[in-house]
């Protein structure tokens, strides 16, 4: 098997809020076509480390270099014309507007041709958004929402796609469906980089995974290897 090439590497990064430090040193990285899941409890830092990555907050010292450039520094409109695209936790759909209308808010930097070309394939992935695309997204149920949520991330045509609790307040059916629907991304080429709650379920689809406990890397290692070491399955996952 061909070695995949290197897409995101976190150096040293440490952030925070005022005096608070949520993420303390952390290396990370992730090559092109995985899945890498972020895993941790409440409070670990996971939700810090992924929005310095986005560019939605500040770094306070270390690196982030996209295909070997660094691009701490860049704003967060900058790093998304990159291609780093972040699927916000609680989905943050504009209810009032039709499904279709939101899909389409998410490809405002692409040409018409491509925007069609984009929209089949969300339409493809999630077939019920394409029966409720005249719906107003506020009717959906939480389910559909969080598929609109990974649509419109996929209408900007993201090379890194940053998942941010997919799984937050869904029925363990819809967990199934939306976690699926990463795998077939993945089968598509994209890259993932995965924060969620539910352990055993982003493990058993990570190509590989860190465990992030109090701002520090404390285990890292494939999916399944994390999913059997006996120290993250009775920390994280309940066994």
């Amino acid at each position: 098997m061909a070695r995949r090439q290197r897409m995101l590497r976190v150096e040293a990064l440490r952030s925070g809020y005022g005096r608070i430090e949520a993420v303390k040193g952390v290396d990370l990285e992730v090559s092109s076509g995985e899945i890498v899941a972020l895993i941790g409890a409440n409070g670990a830092g996971k939700k810090t480390l992924l929005r310095a990555i986005s560019g939605v907050q500040p770094v306070t010292a270390g690196r982030i270099l996209f295909e070997g450039a660094p691009i701490e520094e860049l704003a967060a409109h900058a790093r998304v014309a990159l291609g780093i695209v972040q699927v916000p936790e609680g989905r943050q759909v504009f209810a009032p507007l039709t499904v279709e209308d939101n899909l389409r808010l998410g490809a405002f930097r692409r040409g018409r041709a491509e925007t069609e070309t984009t929209l089949g394939e969300v339409y493809a992935l999630f077939p019920v958004l394409a029966a409720k695309r005249h719906e107003p997204a506020g009717r959906l149920s939480g389910g559909q929402q969080q598929m609109l949520a990974v649509g419109r991330a996929m209408m900007a045509r993201p090379r890194l796609l940053l998942l941010d609790e997919p799984s937050m307040g869904l029925a363990p059916l819809l967990v199934d469906q939306i976690l699926e629907a990463v795998v077939r991304l993945r089968a598509r080429g994209m890259t993932v980089l995965l924060v969620e709650q539910n352990a055993s379920a982003a493990l058993a689809i990570a190509d590989r995974a860190y465990v992030l406990e109090t701002g520090r890397i404390a285990h890292a290692g494939t999916g399944r290897a994390l999913l059997d070491d006996p120290r993250v399955r009775e920390a994280y996952l309940g066994i």
